[in-house]
């Protein structure tokens, strides 16, 4: 029997519960009937971005697809990436809840490597050269996926597999003839171009990395920044220091949007787990359970980047008043009609956290799906428990992955000399329709620090 509450619905199914199409217990089962198998070139696995693509589709994609993610072509590859999964590709993979048995032959496929004949009614390919990045149909013909050229920068292969994930999840969830048809991407260098397939001949290699970070809410979207910042390319003797910040245990419903967390981390604090985490990649971990609030201030030796994933008002109204020399933060879509949107925000930019994060109505009463009120009439939730689950928000961990991808993309463009964005706006499902405004501030003398990345 289901155990239904606030901390324990997952975030992902809710979406069906919320949207009036299935009970709970009806949206546990659809969800047990979906399948994803995930296929590679075996080529392509002696490169760091492709494993990359590989580890962070199976991660993504065993919170979506409760029947199985089956993993083609894996074999003994050492692990490139830098990550505490084991010492060969087929240990991340099983680490992460893949599965290398036979693979169902009517799920929908990702692939990563060259064109390929479609092997279904959904098939597609993962695309990450550069700072591109990008989901292709399967047998869509393209310059990007030469097995020579030279290693993606790392949050490309990341933002890659969360697109796929996302169009395969739009693909089961409403049987779309259109999802997977059609290329979809964007450059994380010159994310305003909407020709993603073209070069990027302007786009610099990546050659330095944040030495300092603080980060700020380690749910959903900080677990996806710890996640992304794990995959960049620091040297052993330079190690990225971060400051990790929360007030909050690990629940039950965490790991269906968390990338970081699991079953066996549940009550646990999210900071220690996390500091843990980063240790074993390599990092320097402090921690600060305390709430994030005006009141609080760093010092000068502290991190003077900031990269917040709060979901509360007070808090992201505080960013700019702290010290921080820049903050990046990302907010998602919480209802089940926009959960697949995201914002980015960096400050200090024309506008004050206080103008950028007014008031917003509160849930009222008469927006509670009926399945919640159904429950409550069977007495499985009373009248408090009703109102705290229907005010849990929806999510994906693909949005927060995108979403993370973005937010560290943009440290790193303004660590390469480029220009930071004061905004971006997007959703999954259309983001050739993204919105974006640049920073208009000149930041040019503000050093963030930096170290030199691993060649």
């Amino acid at each position: 029997m289901l155990d239904i509450g606030p901390e324990t619905l997952d975030r992902t199914i809710k979406q069906l519960v919320d949207s009036g199409e299935a009970t709970v217990e009806q949206a546990y089962a659809i969800f047990a009937g979906y399948r994803l198998v995930i296929e590679v070139d075996r080529t392509h696995l002696d490169r760091e971005d492709a494993q990359i693509a590989l580890i962070t589709l199976v991660r993504l994609a065993v919170r979506v697809f409760n029947g199985g993610v089956y993993v083609v072509g894996c074999d003994g590859h050492p692990l490139l990436a830098r990550l505490p999964f084991g010492s060969t590709i087929v240990d991340a993979v099983l680490n992460c809840g893949g599965r290398l048995d036979a693979a169902p032959e009517d799920a929908p496929r990702i692939s990563i490597g060259g064109a390929c004949n479609r092997g279904g009614r959904f098939h597609v390919r993962v695309l990450f050269a550069g700072w591109r990045a990008g989901v292709v149909p399967a047998d869509f013909p393209d310059d990007l996926s030469d097995v020579a050229r030279p290693p993606a920068m790392p949050m490309a292969p990341v933002l890659g597999a969360s697109l796929a994930i996302a169009e395969a999840f739009e693909h089961v969830r409403s049987a779309s003839p259109m999802a997977g048809q059609f290329p979809t991407g964007l450059s994380l260098w010159a994310p305003h171009r909407l020709d993603w397939l073209t070069t990027d001949d302007d786009a610099p290699t990546l050659s330095i990395l944040p030495s300092k970070l603080w980060l700020i809410g380690l749910g959903h979207i900080g677990q996806a920044y710890l996640w992304c910042l794990g995959l960049l390319p620091y040297e052993p003797s330079a190690p990225l220091q971060l400051v990790l910040q929360d007030v909050d245990k690990i629940g039950r419903s965490t790991p269906s949007t968390s990338i970081l967390s699991s079953r066996s981390m549940v009550g646990h604090h999210k900071t220690r787990e996390m500091a843990t985490w980063a240790e074993q990649r390599g990092f320097q971990a402090s921690i600060i359970e305390r709430r994030f609030d005006a009141a609080f201030r760093i010092s000068e030796t502290d991190p003077c980047v900031a990269m917040c994933g709060l979901d509360n008002l007070p808090g992201r109204r505080a960013l700019d008043k702290v010290g921080f020399g820049l903050v990046i933060e990302a907010g998602l879509g919480s209802r089940h009609d926009d959960f697949r949107s995201l914002r980015l925000h960096t400050l200090p930019g024309r506008r004050t956290a206080d103008e950028v994060w007014k008031d917003v109505p509160q849930t009222d009463i008469d927006d509670i799906a009926d399945e919640y009120r159904r429950l409550k009439e069977a007495g499985v939730l009373d009248q408090c428990g009703m109102a705290l689950l229907a005010g849990k928000a929806v999510g994906a961990a693909f949005v927060g992955c995108s979403a993370a991808a973005l937010a560290v993309s943009e440290v790193l463009r303004f660590l390469q000399g480029g220009p930071l964005h004061e905004s971006i706006d997007l959703d999954l499902r259309a983001i050739d329709h993204r919105l974006m405004v640049r920073n208009p501030l000149d930041l040019s003398s503000f050093n963030p620090g930096f170290v030199y990345a691993r060649r």
